[in-house]
């Protein structure tokens, strides 16, 4: 299975058939699927639009409900978790868009966010189409290795990754908001850094290591994620 391939063509997709899936295909993949960190339960639902509060100018057919025991790194878990579920239903011409403005109608402390998903006929883009910011701009210098992390989608676009080289392979860094931003994307950079991991983990999937040191180095404007070899 390419999951690496939909990386260059995904984008988040807002326009969606009504079309029937065969939900059978989720669990199958979800089932042997490496997370971030073994040590966080996590869990989905499947749901139509009419279990959902959509706060957007669309919707989808179905949505997930991603729900998590709140630890360390959970949303970064999350994120990465359900980024290549995300690049699986790509490959099985599903689209699909992580909404953090829908909930579901029922209540759940453990929710953390939805993913908006469907059939669709307009769910691929050219990489030349990506918006994104450049090598220089997410790390110490230009790698093109860390390309598939460049593509990832963030909440408002804002790509909130930085990667600092290291002798065998990256310090990982959120951006810090300034205060407006932060009341919004608290909530969805670190989702957002679990997403680019996942990418750069089905890229590199028999090399990647991820772990968290105590004596990375601090970086004024940045928040340490974790660290990685690939």
């Amino acid at each position: 299975m390419d999951l690496a391939s939909q990386i260059y063509v995904r984008k988040s997709c807002r326009n969606y058939l009504d079309d029937e899936i065969d939900m059978g295909i989720i669990k199958e993949f979800l089932s042997d699927i490496n997370p971030l960190n073994e040590e966080i339960n996590y869990y989905y639902e499947i749901l139509t639009k009419e279990e959902v509060n959509v706060r957007t100018g669309w919707s989808a057919p179905y949505y997930l409900a991603l729900y998590s025991e709140k630890k360390d790194n959970y949303m970064e878990n999350i994120g990465f978790v359900f980024q290549q579920l995300s690049l699986f239903l790509q490959s099985q011409g599903i689209g699909s868009c992580w909404a953090g403005m829908a909930s579901p109608k029922k209540k759940n402390p453990d929710s953390v966010i939805v993913i908006a998903f469907g059939r669709s006929d307009k769910m691929t883009r050219d990489v030349s189409d990506f918006k994104r910011k450049g090598l220089s701009q997410i790390s110490d210098f230009e790698d093109e290795r860390l390309i598939p992390a460049q593509l990832a989608p963030s909440a408002m676009n804002t790509q909130p990754w930085f990667f600092k080289h290291t002798d065998d392979g990256f310090d990982v860094y959120q951006v810090k908001q300034n205060i407006l931003k932060r009341q919004v994307l608290k909530r969805w950079n670190p989702i957002d850094m679990g997403i680019a991991l996942a990418h750069l983990y089905v890229e590199n999937e028999d090399s990647f290591e991820f772990e968290i040191k105590n004596d990375a180095d601090e970086l004024k404007g940045y928040t340490y994620t974790g660290s990685i070899k690939i």
